[in-house]
């Protein structure tokens, strides 16, 4: 009788064993698919997120007027950009007015113009929707720094904007 006893007794054992081991895997597999549910959450509610940043910047773009003016009554003349975002991406992202001269800012201009003016005159060859206006930029006359500023900034953002290049440099900020 003994021996029945004990055999029954270490079978129990063995069988709580078992199911120690069933529940511990279970456990194991709940918990390592509620980590990785909670890890694509936790990634995909950062998407809405910086969505939700560029639909503001775009909506504030917007209620900012995207038109900017540059007159000088003194050499009557008069620049006007009408371009969506750029009004926001020149506050935001250009380097503040005085970082470069008004010299550097002038040389770049006309390599720029003079590029932008080639590419309105060939539109079989060019996007005549880019390149629609030509701009009459001189050399020797003194437009002043803020026209300078702005224009060299209106082509930085035209190339960046649309993976164009107008001259040899590299467009950055």
């Amino acid at each position: 009788m003994k021996k029945t006893v004990h055999s029954f007794l270490l079978f129990k054992e063995v069988n709580t064993a078992y199911f120690w081991n069933i529940n511990t895997i279970k456990m194991k597999n709940i918990l390592y698919t509620l980590l990785a549910c909670s890890f694509i959450i936790a990634c995909n509610t950062s998407k809405p997120v910086t969505a939700n940043k560029i639909e503001s910047e775009k909506e504030l773009a917007q209620i900012n007027n995207d038109t900017v003016i540059i007159e000088n009554d003194k050499l009557e003349y008069e620049i006007i950009i009408i371009e969506p975002g750029f009004n926001f991406w020149l506050v935001s992202r250009a380097k503040p007015e005085g970082y470069y001269s008004q010299q550097y800012l002038e040389n770049r201009n006309i390599i720029y113009v003079n590029e932008w003016n080639n590419r309105v005159l060939q539109p079989q060859r060019y996007n005549p929707n880019l390149y629609e206006l030509q701009i009459d930029y001189q050399q020797g006359i003194d437009y002043g720094y803020e026209v300078n500023y702005k224009l060299y900034y209106y082509f930085i953002y035209f190339q960046r904007t649309y993976n164009q290049r107008l001259g040899p440099f590299v467009p950055r900020i």
